[in-house]
């Protein structure tokens, strides 16, 4: 490992030396089952900013420092590539996903995806997601342990499924759901997910082998998608409120519809990117505020000033004390650590610091967030601080940052809002698990270690 400052002599990244002690493969295996020690101690070692080397990747710098991130942010997004920086996603999403595009057709194509989750839209989108919070939610039984990330899974797949897909329940609705689970349980555990960080290990040999199973489950996830998409244009029914809908009505600049498969991948993106991070961000909010009586407490407190049955949607979205645990649980452990890696098209300065084309360059929001100059007791959960200040988008990015932030961001945040002041205001639930949960590797993304498992001590209402 080498600080960037020893190093700016060097004209090419391939005449950089390796500053490594482990192998490239060790490094990776490190940073794969012990994400948190081996950042900190890379940062404690290096500073905010610093060189790394890992499998599957090309050397990069990984950033931590809100200053140079504002530089990135800030510059002009023709600098860089992003979309081929994120192939380790490819097998999940497809090559047509938004995340892997770039230049024009990227911005096209988020023109095409923002709309839906903004604005009146979102109004509609809050009926959906109390009701679906209030049916599995009502499958809970008093006394009876529940594991939260499966319950906010299955919230957050349903509501997807009706938003995105404008899915009812039925044959495919289930199908698809059972699907898509399976599929991503695949990365479930911290060395399941080395398929997506070893291009080795993706070989397809039957049935039975976890490449194998995962591609046939992906096969048939393609084939229910591909039915449903078929149906609608035979149908002529692509006038709907749903996601969907919107995208095969939409057309581009020449007047030409998504293709199927472009579709397909953008469908995928959103059932991806959409449906597990908020659910484990829900996982972890129900942990926090169940171990520190405190924040429970004063959330109840505020949530009790109004009637959740009956409030409109937005006015449940601007309580501040809500929000503020919303943005403290996505501070302290974000699902996503890095932010998609910017890729130098040309040579850039950077902090002083020349740097050569070709450079990845990789924001760390789990280090920028974990500063004490900008968050003091940095590894405390704290929601006022959130009261407190307003923090810079350099300062706090858990949906990333830049031309490349997270369309669904203010999605994410209403769904989160409404399914935890749904469930506050109907049950009274204990945590189970009362010691200090650690984040584990799941896929590409982090979760609590053991899903965080609660109890129903009491249906309110």
């Amino acid at each position: 490992m080498i600080k960037l400052k020893e190093i700016t002599s060097q004209p090419t990244v391939a005449q950089l030396p390796n500053g490594f002690q482990e192998s490239k493969w060790l490094q990776t295996i490190k940073i794969i089952l012990q994400p948190l020690q081996n950042l900190e101690n890379l940062r404690q070692r290096y500073g905010d900013i610093f060189y790394s080397e890992f499998n599957s990747f090309p050397t990069q710098i990984i950033i931590s420092d809100p200053q140079a991130i504002q530089e990135l942010f800030t510059a002009d997004p023709k600098l860089f590539e992003s979309g081929s920086g994120n192939e380790i996603i490819q097998p999940l999403v497809g090559g047509n996903s938004l995340i892997l595009l770039d230049g024009d057709r990227h911005v096209q194509q988020r023109k095409l995806l923002m709309p839906p989750f903004h604005g009146e839209r979102m109004r509609a989108y809050g009926q959906i997601i109390r009701d679906i919070t209030e049916q599995v939610s009502s499958q809970w039984t008093v006394g009876k342990p529940f594991v939260a990330r499966s319950s906010m899974q299955d919230i957050s797949l349903q509501v997807i499924l009706r938003s995105v897909f404008g899915l009812k329940e039925g044959e495919r609705y289930q199908q698809i759901k059972q699907v898509l689970v399976e599929m991503l349980n695949t990365f479930n555990h911290p060395l399941s997910a080395t398929l997506l960080f070893f291009k080795s290990l993706q070989k397809d040999l039957g049935a039975w082998s976890p490449w194998g199973k995962f591609v046939r489950r992906r096969q048939l996830l393609d084939q229910l998608i591909y039915q449903e998409i078929n149906e609608r244009r035979e149908q002529g029914k692509i006038d709907g409120e749903d996601i969907l809908s919107l995208l095969m009505s939409a057309r581009d600049e020449a007047g030409q519809p998504m293709t199927d498969v472009e579709l397909r991948d953008e469908l995928m993106t959103m059932l991806f990117a959409g449906h597990e991070t908020t659910a484990i961000a829900l996982a972890w909010a129900l942990y926090w505020i169940h171990y520190l009586p405190e924040v429970r407490e004063k959330l109840l407190q505020e949530l009790n000033s109004i009637d959740i049955t009956n409030a409109d949607p937005m006015a449940i979205a601007q309580l501040p004390y809500l929000n503020a645990v919303c943005c403290e649980t996505l501070r302290i452990y974000p699902v996503a650590f890095f932010c998609f890696p910017r890729i130098l098209r040309t040579d850039m300065q950077l902090m002083g610091y020349d740097l050569p084309k070709g450079m990845y360059l990789s924001v760390c929001v789990y280090l920028t967030h974990q500063r004490p100059d900008i968050y003091p007791e940095p590894k405390r959960f704290r929601p006022e601080r959130f009261l407190e200040r307003q923090f810079s988008p350099y300062e706090f990015l858990p949906f990333g940052g830049a031309n490349r932030r997270c369309i669904g961001a203010a999605f994410a945040m209403f769904e989160m809002k409404l399914v935890l002041a749904n469930i506050l205001s109907h049950y009274s639930l204990e945590l189970l698990d009362k010691v200090p949960l650690q984040p584990v590797r799941r896929g590409i993304v982090f979760a609590p270690s053991g899903g965080v498992h609660l109890a129903v001590k009491e249906k309110l209402s």
